[in-house]
């Protein structure tokens, strides 16, 4: 039962809401400075990208460089970025994760959890 006539506070919602959205928007923003790692091939490949997911570095141990077979380095590569889009989606949720579950628990709509 809602006290008060049955209304809730429309203000006290809106103000709620708007908390939630700068609560959000922060967490967005951190996400988008922290980088995460993913490496492949013990260490060989390494990539780094941000929590948004996006790409900012990729090293590769000259070990690793074989002209007989770029088929293996590029398979360590694509390990590598996915391992850390992988970490970064970890970061999204553990950053993100708890709005999504004051916002009802039904998660964000185009958020990848």
């Amino acid at each position: 039962m809602i006290p008060g006539g049955g209304q809730p506070n429309m203000q006290q919602l809106l103000q709620q809401a708007q908390k939630m959205q700068q609560d959000l928007q922060q967490a967005q923003e951190e996400l988008a400075r922290t980088e995460v790692e993913g490496q492949a091939g013990g260490g060989l490949v390494k990539a780094t990208v941000t929590g948004a997911g996006e790409l900012r570095a990729l090293r590769i141990d000259p070990k690793a460089v074989d002209p007989e077979d770029t088929e293996t380095l590029a398979d360590l590569v694509v390990a590598a970025v996915q391992a850390a889009n992988e970490n970064a989606q970890a970061l999204q949720q553990q950053k993100l994760g708890p709005l999504a579950q004051g916002l009802g628990g039904g998660g964000i709509p185009g958020l990848p959890f």
